[in-house]
């Protein structure tokens, strides 16, 4: 099974793995931009995400190979690889395991550190959504509002609805095996485990998911890596200043 992807642009390949509950297409309008840099984008969704096949197993290691999977059939070598959040996980995985394919790897706001589960509210509010009543995009947001406050949540968990037939939605990620499995998305990366190559670390200044004191397990897995900040924004550090995210990834690849 190959994971789906949108491919676009031409040139040196540049794949972008989505976080938790996202999509490669939450990486579209970036992902545009990098391809006027010479790239061809490759935004990959993710097992049990998206487009792509769902499985009952789940884990780091798992995904790291349906990215080596998914570059062989691609005949893509020497990428640029970016993740965020859970897909920064993966290309961390995929970069200190399979070395001689990844020529750059950029992780955005997350370290090689193991971290306790915490979308637990997240994932039972989708739960709560009953496909029998709802009817539209505003009847899945108001039933989620119930649960979550956030407009800015809602509209990233949202983009998962999709009409599965005629009058019915329905969530494209596996809600099941992912609320099952939800304590493989804390692990941290093994600690024998190590990439030389060029390497960024991104995190947004109010996220909290990097400390300081991170920077010295980053740089024991990834020495090369450089740690940058965006001051001011959190998570969703590419969403909320996504201008100044691109500056940086532009200088680090150029």
């Amino acid at each position: 099974m190959i994971l789906y992807s949108n491919i676009i642009g031409e040139g040196t390949p540049f794949v972008i793995l989505h976080g938790f509950l996202g999509m490669g297409d939450n990486w579209k309008t970036l992902g545009k931009q990098f391809t006027e840099l010479g790239y061809q984008v490759h935004l990959v969704d993710q097992r049990n995400h998206g487009r792509s096949f769902h499985h009952d197993d789940f884990s780091y290691s798992i995904m790291a190979e349906d990215l080596l999977h998914y570059c062989e059939t691609h005949e893509l070598k020497e990428i640029v690889l970016l993740g965020h959040s859970m897909g920064g996980k993966t290309a961390m995985e995929f970069a200190t395991r399979f070395r001689e394919q990844v020529s750059k790897l950029i992780v955005a706001d997350i370290a090689p550190k193991p971290y306790p589960s915490h979308h637990q509210e997240i994932l039972k509010a989708l739960r709560t959504l009953d496909f029998d009543r709802i009817k539209s995009r505003g009847d899945a947001n108001e039933a989620l509002s119930r649960y979550i406050k956030e407009d800015g949540v809602r509209m990233f968990l949202l983009k998962n609805l999709y009409r599965a037939g005629h009058e019915r939605y329905a969530l494209r990620m596996n809600l099941d095996v992912l609320t099952q499995k939800i304590e493989e998305i804390g692990k941290g990366l093994p600690e024998d485990q190590r990439y030389d190559g060029p390497t960024l670390f991104i995190h947004g200044g109010n996220s909290g998911y990097l400390e300081p004191d991170d920077d010295v397990l980053i740089k024991k897995h990834f020495p090369l890596a450089q740690i940058r900040e965006i001051p001011g924004v959190g998570h969703w550090l590419h969403a909320e200043d996504p201008l100044r995210f691109y500056e940086i990834v532009h200088a680090f690849i150029s």
